[in-house]
């Protein structure tokens, strides 16, 4: 019967009671072989029992599928120590994608509290630019003798009209002769003939 080798690594296997000269050199070539597959020299292709193996005397409870979800995945230890303690759910995170990575938590918490399409919101205000009001829009009310071109409300008019009507009131009452001097008002108009 002659030497035989392992199934998967092919690691020779010296012939019982044969091999008496090289018995020796054939093991002292396959346990070189086995440091080098354990030093990671030369790459192994274990299949291991799910929840029997261990890494740092922790047992490994990942399934293959879960491992396999790392695959591919392109991000630095320092890019996935980021998510240790992160508690949200995976449609909390999804939320995330496409996201810049340039926002900030500050710009991130402008949103905090919307409920809608934040661009309708602004489509439904008043451009700047020949704004159409509707209902009934308030404005400041402009000093009597404001002469500006700024919005202000229909009440300084008003005040104004007001103002008239009463020094025209109070002049109406007042013609009639004084001294040399009589005052007349007619429609709105103020005069004076003095004699």
């Amino acid at each position: 019967m002659a030497d035989t080798t392992t199934t998967t690594f092919s690691l020779v296997k010296p012939e019982v009671g044969a091999s008496e000269s090289s018995w020796g050199a054939k093991v002292n070539t396959t346990l070189d072989t086995l440091d080098d597959l354990l030093d990671g020299t030369t790459a192994i292709k274990p299949n291991l029992t799910a929840n029997l193996w261990q890494v740092g005397g922790v047992a490994v409870t990942s399934t293959a599928a879960e491992l396999n979800i790392l695959d591919g995945v392109t991000s630095t230890a320092a890019e996935l120590n980021i998510l240790d303690g992160v508690t949200s759910t995976a449609a909390e995170l999804n939320v995330l994608d496409g996201i810049p990575g340039t926002l900030t938590a500050t710009e991130l918490g402008y949103v905090d509290g919307v409920s809608s399409a934040i661009q309708t919101q602004l489509d439904a205000k008043a451009p700047i630019a020949s704004p159409t009001f509707t209902g009934t829009p308030a404005a400041p009310t402009a000093a009597t003798s404001t002469n500006t071109t700024q919005i202000a409300t229909t009440a300084m008019v008003q005040a104004a009209i007001d103002a008239d009507v009463t020094t025209h009131a109070a002049l109406r009452s007042a013609s009639g002769t004084y001294g040399h001097a009589q005052i007349y008002v007619t429609d709105g108009d103020l005069y004076i003939v003095t004699t």
